[in-house]
């Protein structure tokens, strides 16, 4: 495989930011990647990172040329977090002409490699403009385009015109799906010819705070990722409340927010009297989904496989993990946004089931997870596997088994890192006392 220095040269990218992205073990040894050249792979992982940062540009970046673009937004927005309350927002635009909406819609995502992700998002280029937060309630010109873009209900016709031609630098984050190249935009025009109806009434309707509008989206059907859209754009909430959130932030506010709603009737509902397991592989992370009968209570426990993204260590593992009982939590996760999509996700199958229970969500991440992607990643295929039938398992040491057969890391490393799990295995049920009726 050709090494980076031998492609041709893209314009808008300069060969130092190639490694501007963190490679596992790169910080140790600066000569890590030179030595490699991608040939024999020293960071651990089975594609160079650096190789798939910039082939990703290779089809983007030719087809932006100056300062103008026409295209089509899938549509997708971004609002940013740096320098809040004034943040950068502003338009993901694809070059192209057409359908692209599944460029941005994750939940469609589930089944696609990550070569496939990655150029579904460098194919959109990000337009920014900086704007207050509060201005979300009385929008400038722009602004208020780009609420209207946030609301829209089928792909977008759009020109914009930059202050700069767009710069190849691809963004990434452990929350949010990555984007393409980002310019500073000075104009732009939308051709927004459909809004979706929910969220057009949403967004009128002033006198509905923002968890009741993102609730009835949600039990009208709207997707996930489009809530969490509208939301991040300041559409919904009461007047006078109303405010920019940063994509990042809006994405966990709406797994959060769902999920706790979902919970108000889960614990209203009969526990569950067996052990279910699901199983699901993709993009080479694992993951075993729990549900212990009893009352409701949740885990999440990640374990980072040595030289995976957030783990560059090469021989040691690296588990983290937090959980909840029956009332919830009040403070934030330490794992972050992954365990508010997971616990949406398994709040979901627990209203399908009519059963309140005990969840544990472990998820093992191999070194095949070469960039991060969003929680979308855990949210969506979290979904998908509980969509699946489940196994019934007999007992507690059978389900050690299931988790033992799953994993590469050593079972007991799982069960002394999870509550749950040991709570299951050494307290006594009052059930347990009752003799069974003969």
């Amino acid at each position: 495989m050709a090494s980076p220095s031998s492609q041709p040269p893209i314009p808008g990218i300069a060969p130092v930011e190639w490694l501007s992205w963190s490679v596992p073990g790169l910080e140790a040894d600066p000569t890590m990647c030179l030595r490699c050249r991608s040939a024999q792979l020293l960071c651990g992982k089975p594609v160079c990172p650096i190789l798939v940062k910039y082939r990703a540009f290779e089809k983007t970046l030719p087809m932006v040329n100056g300062l103008d673009l026409e295209g089509t937004s899938p549509p997708a927005l971004f609002v940013g977090r740096f320098g809040y309350p004034k943040v950068s927002v502003g338009p993901l635009l694809s070059p192209e002409h057409g359908s692209t909406e599944l460029f941005d819609t994750p939940e469609e995502w589930v089944g696609r490699s990550v070569q496939e992700v990655v150029s579904f998002r460098t194919g959109l280029v990000r337009g920014t403009t900086p704007i207050r937060v509060t201005d979300a309630e009385r929008p400038i010109p722009i602004l208020e385009d780009l609420q209207l873009l946030g609301i829209a209900g089928e792909t977008v016709e759009s020109e914009a015109h930059f202050r700069r031609p767009p710069r190849g630098h691809l963004s990434l984050s452990d929350s949010t799906p990555p984007f393409g190249p980002t310019a500073p935009i000075d104009k732009i025009r939308l051709d927004v010819r459909r809004v979706d109806p929910h969220l057009d009434r949403l967004t009128s309707d002033v006198h509905a705070n923002a968890r009741v509008a993102v609730e009835e989206l949600y039990h009208r059907g709207v997707r996930v990722s489009r809530i969490q859209r509208a939301f991040s754009v300041g559409t919904l909430g009461r007047r006078g409340r109303r405010r920019l959130v940063p994509t990042r932030w809006s994405i966990t506010a709406v797994d959060d927010l769902l999920s706790k709603t979902n919970l108000e009737q889960i614990r209203t509902l009969p526990e569950l009297s067996e052990i279910l397991v699901h199983r699901i592989t993709a993009l080479d992370n694992r993951w075993v989904l729990v549900f212990l009968p009893g009352a409701y209570r949740y885990e999440s426990i990640e374990a980072w496989y040595p030289n995976t993204l957030w783990n560059p260590n090469p021989s040691q593992i690296v588990m983290i993990g937090d959980h909840e009982g029956y009332r919830g939590r009040t403070t934030y996760a330490s794992i972050g946004g992954c365990y508010y999509a997971a616990r949406l996700a398994t709040s979901e199958a627990l209203l399908r089931m009519g059963r309140q229970a005990g969840v544990v969500v472990l998820r093992e991440v191999h070194p095949g997870e070469i960039l991060p992607l969003g929680v979308w990643n855990v949210r969506e295929h979290v979904r998908a596997a509980l969509h699946q039938a489940p196994e019934k398992i007999a007992s507690l040491d059978e389900l050690t088994q299931r988790i033992g057969g799953t994993f590469a890391i050593p079972l007991r490393r799982w069960l002394a890192s999870s509550a749950l799990l040991h709570e299951a295995r050494t307290q006594r049920r009052l059930d347990d006392w009752i003799p069974a009726a003969s």
